[in-house]
């Protein structure tokens, strides 16, 4: 169970490094700007991101398409999410941006503590060779970046009235469908098929053989069901805090959101 490999070392520290320094420069130009403008990195990466997305579905077509390539995972969360964010300006934009902040700031912490759980060192030696490779590595810088500008920018500014309980039943929805599609296609599907995680990966297997293969299934999509809701639900716990900690000189100004 390696956390980090030396081609992570090499590679998303630098890369960590220059966003949030473009980030604090962004910040700096534009933070006193409507919200308009302040939006625009955002969007940018945000249809960078869904071009990135549309360039592997073609890619896997090509090459015979890969089951794994469905937009089952958590972070194909974000291929929906980031631009709807990004563009949308309806009555749940809050409630967009709140769900859009907790998944970016789940997937940006579980990059940062296990990066290789997130792409593997073969997806960064192989990043100028193979389009899967380079893409898996370009999209989850960009929901980092993402995250940091979310911050940085006051993109989303959580509420006191913000209720938590939109995200829990949006999570359980995404575990439903995900962790049907995971047993239906037999495919891992944010990890509802089998673990990545080799201790628990091996766990699943001895309770196999002493429970049996559906209940054994039953109970591990369970808890990876409820581990997804209590990860996610506690990371945007933490993007609060760490909104109040880049915004606290701001807070008796507001930016102006038109």
């Amino acid at each position: 169970m390696q956390l980090w490999t030396k081609e992570h070392t090499l590679t998303l520290l630098p890369a960590v490094a220059a966003m949030l320094l473009i980030t604090a420069l962004l910040r700096k130009l534009l933070g006193k700007q409507p919200m308009k403008i302040r939006m625009i990195p955002f969007q940018a990466l945000a249809v960078i991101l869904f071009l990135v997305e549309i360039g592997k579905q073609i890619c896997s077509l090509q090459r015979g398409y890969d089951l794994y390539h469905l937009p089952f995972h958590l972070c194909s969360l974000f291929i929906f999410m980031l631009p709807l964010a990004a563009f949308y300006q309806g009555k749940h934009q809050q409630n967009v941006r709140l769900v859009t902040a907790a998944i970016c700031t789940a997937t940006t912490m579980l990059t940062l503590i296990y990066p290789n759980l997130i792409y593997s060192a073969w997806d960064i030696t192989n990043f100028g060779k193979n389009y899967i490779a380079f893409h898996t590595v370009v999209f989850h810088n960009i929901v980092i970046f993402e995250t940091f500008l979310l911050l940085a920018l006051n993109l989303h500014e959580p509420e006191k009235t913000d209720n938590i309980r939109t995200l829990c039943p949006f999570m359980l929805g995404f575990c439903i469908v995900s962790g049907t599609m995971a047993q239906l296609l037999k495919t891992n599907f944010n990890n509802f098929y089998s673990c990545n995680v080799p201790p628990l990966e091996a766990l699943r297997l001895s309770l196999q053989g002493s429970l049996g293969y559906v209940p054994t299934q039953v109970l591990y999509v369970l808890a990876v069901t409820v581990v997804d809701i209590l990860f996610v639900t506690a990371s945007y716990g933490l993007y609060r805090l760490l909104h109040r900690l880049c915004n606290r000189h701001t807070s008796n100004t507001k930016v102006s959101t038109i």
